[in-house]
């Protein structure tokens, strides 16, 4: 007889102002692919998880084309940094802080962001 595997719900949250906000399954995340959120202020998230299984969540809004965009970029590190490469213009942001690494003045935002 062969048991199969018993499946964990492991919810995705992010911390917003009142709390914690679950927004997906963990397994339904892909390594180096990312997923947009709306949130319940109407906003949008956009999630990562890497290949290690750290989790990110940053702003979904490109502040350079101003589109909700940054989920479908492309994710990969910049001297040990994670970032997340918009698809339009191609600025750089970092993962954990949200600072461009293209544009020293402009940051978007990151969100604290568990498995639980």
């Amino acid at each position: 007889m062969t048991l199969a595997p018993e499946k964990i719900d492991v919810k995705v949250q992010l911390r917003l102002a009142d709390g914690w906000f679950t927004v997906c399954d963990l397994d339904l995340l892909i390594p180096g692919r990312g997923v947009a959120a709306l949130l319940p202020d109407g906003n949008q998230a956009a999630l990562f998880l890497d290949r290690a299984g750290k989790l990110y969540a940053v702003d979904n809004r490109d502040p350079f084309g101003g589109a909700a965009v940054l989920s479908r970029g492309l994710t990969g590190t910049h001297q040990g940094r994670p970032f997340v490469a918009s698809p339009l213009l191609k600025q750089r942001f970092d993962l954990e802080n949200g600072q461009c690494l293209d544009d020293e003045t402009v940051r978007i935002t990151t969100y604290e962001v568990r498995a639980a």
